[in-house]
């Protein structure tokens, strides 16, 4: 995969978002890519490419590892985002339409059109968290990137 030089990789993306969210007054962490609003955990996860049954397992479990010190515990999430870098399996999207507990809960942005050199992200986002709602705002005012629904 190659990426334009002035596009952010998601770790990048996802840094500056926590700092936007911070300024919200939003908890978020230093070291895992989740956010805090309203008492609910928002959990961003990327990778390149998953499993379906993978996919699955984790998006059912709603569960996340916090820092505390030097350990962790685990919490219930809301809300989890799915970001690829690389376009996402057509079964993820199937398992997503076909269950609509998980559309309540979940989200995949679809980035992989944005490292081609094109400046829009496909989603997948039928859940209310305030939390995906900015952060497809900061997509498109702070990024340059159109999200568009599938």
């Amino acid at each position: 995969m190659t990426v334009a030089l002035n596009i952010p990789r998601v770790w990048e993306i996802l840094n500056r978002f926590k700092d936007f969210c911070q300024s919200r007054g939003w908890k978020t962490s230093k070291h895992e890519d989740w956010v805090m609003a309203d008492n609910k955990y928002h959990n961003f996860l990327w990778v390149r490419k998953i499993y379906p049954s993978t996919f699955r397992k984790v998006a059912t479990n709603h569960k996340c590892a916090i820092r505390e010190g030097v350990s962790y515990h685990v919490v219930k999430t809301e809300y989890t985002a799915w970001l690829f870098p690389e376009k996402p399996p057509k079964t993820l999207m199937k398992i997503m339409r076909d269950n609509e507990e998980l559309l309540k809960g979940t989200a995949i942005y679809d980035l992989s059109s944005v490292y081609a050199g094109k400046f829009h992200c496909r989603k997948l986002n039928k859940t209310d968290s305030v939390v995906f709602q900015e952060f497809e705002k900061f997509l498109q005012e702070s990024c340059g990137i159109d999200v568009k629904s599938t």
